[in-house]
Order: C-alpha cells, then structure tokens, then sequence
C-alpha cells in the first residue's frame, strides 16, 4: 500500500516507502533513510500527529493512524528493493555458462580431433564422424541444460549462480520473469557463443577444415567479450543501474535478496501490504471507557402531575329558609358513592358531569421505547471477510469462492463465487484453493495444487497445507499459494 506522504522528485508521482527508484519515471530514490522535506506532506503528518494526540488523552482509545511495529503478517524484514550491482550478475552468468560452454567445446574438441584426411584419386577426403557424434553429443546436452534453466528462471526467478550469489530475476512488476523474457535475456547475452556455433556447423558443411581454427577461435573469443559486457551493462544504466542491455529489451529486473528484500515472494515492486488504512484521512476518534467495576443502573423516577377535575360553573340556588340549629348540608367526596335519593320535580340541580370519553391508545404507546425482555442477549454481528492479493486487489468473500488462475467449480459443487488470479510465472493451479467462510475465519483447502499451499499465521509460523484437508485460518493470518498470496482481514 503506497504511503501518500512521500512523491518522486522528479515526477512527482506517488511511491511507497522503501523503494528505491520510481516505477512511472525510474528516476532513482537513493538515502531513503534520510528524507528530504520537500517530499513530504506536513499537512497529512501534523494531522497524523494531533489525532494520535487526541487519542492519547482518552482512556481507553486506540491511535489506528499509527504506524506499529510488524505491520502486516506479511511483511518482510527489510522492504527496501536492491538492484543487482555489476559484480553479482557477473558471477551469475559465470556460474549458469561454465557448464554448458565447457562440454561445447570439450566435445567439438574431441570431434574435431577425430576428423581423418585421406586422399584417393587425385581427390582429398575427410572422415567427420567423430565430429558429427561428438558434436552431437554437446549440442544435445546444452539444448536440455538450457531448457531447465529457462523453466526454472521464468517461474522463479532462480537458477544455480542467482542463488549462490544471492539474486533474483523479475519482470518488470518484479514478479516471475517468464520463460519468454529469461529466453530473450538469454538470446542477447549468447549471441556471440551462437554465432561461433553457426560458423562451425558452416565449417563441416563445407569442409573449410584448413581455417576453422582461424575462424572459430575469435569468434568464440568475442561471443566471451560480448556476453561479459551485456551482462554487465547494467554499470553504464543512467537510471540507478537498475537495467543492462538485455533487461531493457526483455523489461527484465535483477534484485540483490541478501540485501534488500525479494520482490517476486512479497508483493513485487509495490511490496508487501497492511489492512491498517495509513492512506487514509485519521479517523473520527470514539472514547470508550476502560474496563472496570459495572455501576449499577440509575432508576429514574418521574412523578405524575395531579388530574383535577374540571370546574363546572354553579347554577343559582333558590332561597330556601333553613332552621338555624340545622347542621350544615354534607358535600360527598369524589370517591363516594352516588346518592339513592330519589328524583324530587320541582327542585333545580346540577347536571352531572359526565367525563369525555378516552381517545384509544395502541398497547405500544405505554412505553416510550422498546423494552429489552429480561435475559435476552444481544445478537452478534456478522464479520465481513475480505481478501487483499498481493497484487493490491481485495475482495469481500462469499460462503463459498474458489480461487486459482481460472478456477471452475466440480461436478455437482454448489454455486460459489469465482476468484481468477494472474499469474504469468504460472505457479497456480487453474483451480488452486477452496475457500469457506465460517463467521471468525474461512476453511482453506488446496485442491491438489501442483506447487501446494501454505498458511503464515499473525505470530510468523509457516504450516504447509495438506491437499484435500482443510485447515482453519483466522483475520491476520496470510495464505500462499504457488507464487502468489493473500492476506485475510475483517472490513
């Protein structure tokens, strides 16, 4: 994931931390450890810096705009990408030809030293035999030599000299090189050897026997010059010696592994990534408290006002003398019953008053909320999965997906979410892994992959999987499979 803080400038294009030469323009990065400030956005930092701030003073927040330590599972220990330098591709190349170029002319040697010369009437004739099935022989050897050290580079950027001198070949993404570049880099860097092959297959064809050593000793002795100097040319690259001749044709990369990382098993020239979204603008920070004694809830009691009855306007009396010892008249109270006295005609009352009728009500307007029932327990939520390729594509995950370089379901296989991955250096099966979502993790299972899988999980622990077997993987953990690899998170 690249880091929008720091830009080329040269071109100012976006790059990712550690590298060491932009990808849009190849101008070269070099003192990447000490930055200069005009690369850098202050504005991004200083808000970086108040939110972590802010996050600090707030028991129980975490800063996610912080960078910590280990990053991602699948991070390398050194992200910086290193080119090969000069004296390595040399002793590479070295080590990958001595064979093949020792038996040519250990065996053309032979062959030649084993043509005869006889003359029979008036005319000269050589005997090519040896020649022929010793020649042959070199040709043949060479041939098969070559084939397995073009395979073995194309997919992994390997071969016996990349490896004692601890190199690797990639394209120009810095994945796999492919059999088509290794096989161009290998045309341009050999012409002069093929060259000199071509003049002695000319030689025995026309039996030039008298000059062969005149002609096959200099050109082999130039193909030699020629080959040292393709290899490396990367010294006269103006662009951070990053690419010799034959790269440039075939947009090839060499890079030293022992010192930096290797691109091709970390996420190529983009390198590795990390879920933490350090691209993005700090977010808005929530203080939760810390953990501690659970206080009681506070019951909240609301009182009521009093219900006052209304006042009805009084309707005048007639006067009516009344003894003056007589007691005064009893006024009932509100909850005594009503009088039994009978109707008296001719004597005025008060209407009674009769109280209007309640509007109805739905049972749920007793409650102002709703009531949690006693016991009952919050449901979980369901946990997002999602993928992200080392290729940076990511992808949220269905109850069943598929994964491989064109993945297809079984016979009879319930319906499941396809993943096709890229994958020139051909290192994935056409269906890889199988993958089933189980709400924490996801079930891994290689469909008996040619190259296999394997899980490195958060701590760094590396389990190969076993074909047919499934095998648990938690959030965190990242999945390999052939050269390629995905790391699993929670959206």
């Amino acid at each position: 994931m690249m880091n929008e803080a720091e830009r080329c400038q040269q071109c100012q294009q976006l790059i990712r931390g550690g590298a060491t030469f932009c990808t849009a323009c190849g101008a070269p990065l070099p003192n990447r450890a000490a930055r200069s400030g005009r690369n850098v956005d202050h504005a991004q930092r200083a808000m970086m810096e108040r939110a972590a701030a802010h996050a600090s003073q707030n028991p129980g927040t975490i800063p996610v705009v912080q960078t910590a330590p280990g990053g991602g599972t699948g991070m390398a220990a050194n992200l910086e990408l290193v080119p090969a330098t000069a004296g390595k591709r040399l002793g590479a190349a070295v080590l990958d030809w001595l064979a093949p170029v020792a038996v040519l002319v250990v065996t053309f040697a032979i062959g030649f030293a084993g043509i005869t010369r006889t003359q029979s009437g008036g005319f000269i004739i050589y005997d090519t035999g040896s020649l022929v099935l010793f020649g042959s022989m070199g040709l043949g050897l060479t041939l098969v030599y070559l084939a397995v050290l073009v395979g073995m580079e194309g997919r992994s950027g390997k071969t016996l000299g990349n490896h004692v001198m601890g190199i690797r070949s990639a394209d120009k993404d810095g994945y796999a090189p492919g059999a088509g570049g290794v096989f161009l880099r290998g045309l341009i860097t050999g012409a002069g050897i093929i060259l000199t092959l071509l003049a002695a297959v000319a030689i025995v064809t026309f039996k030039w026997f008298d000059v062969a050593v005149f002609v096959l000793g200099p050109l082999l002795m130039a193909g030699a010059v020629w080959a040292v100097l393709v290899v490396v040319s990367n010294t006269w690259d103006r662009k951070g010696r990053l690419r010799g001749w034959h790269d440039t044709a075939a947009k090839t990369l060499v890079f030293d592994v022992k010192v930096g990382r290797n691109p091709i098993t970390s996420g190529g020239i983009q390198g590795p990534y990390s879920f933490a979204p350090l691209d993005l603008p700090p977010v808005q920070f929530v203080a939760s408290p810390v953990a501690g004694a659970a206080k009681p809830p506070q019951v909240v009691t609301v009182q009521q006002p009093p219900v006052q009855a209304p006042v009805q306007p009084s309707a005048p009396q007639p006067y009516t003398a009344q003894p003056s010892a007589a007691p005064p008249p009893f006024a009932p109270q509100p909850d005594a019953p009503p009088s039994s006295t009978p109707f008296q005609p001719g004597v005025p009352y008060a209407a009674p008053v009769v109280p209007a009728p309640a509007a109805q009500s739905h049972p749920d307007n007793d409650l102002d909320r709703t009531q949690m029932r006693g016991g009952a327990a919050y449901a979980a939520p369901v946990a997002v999965l999602r993928i992200k390729l080392d290729d940076g594509r990511d992808f949220q995950l269905d109850r069943n997906v598929l994964l491989g370089r064109n993945p297809l379901g079984q016979a009879g296989e319930q319906q499941a979410q396809l993943l096709a991955v890229s994958d020139p250096g051909r290192s994935i099966s056409k269906t890889h892994l199988h993958l089933l979502t189980d709400g924490a993790g996801i079930w891994v299972t290689d469909r008996n992959s040619t190259n296999g899988s394997a899980v490195t999980t958060p701590d760094g622990r590396r389990t190969p999987l076993q074909p047919g077997v499934p095998a648990f993987v938690s959030p965190g953990s990242t999945v390999h499979f052939g050269d390629r690899s995905f790391h699993l998170g929670q959206a």
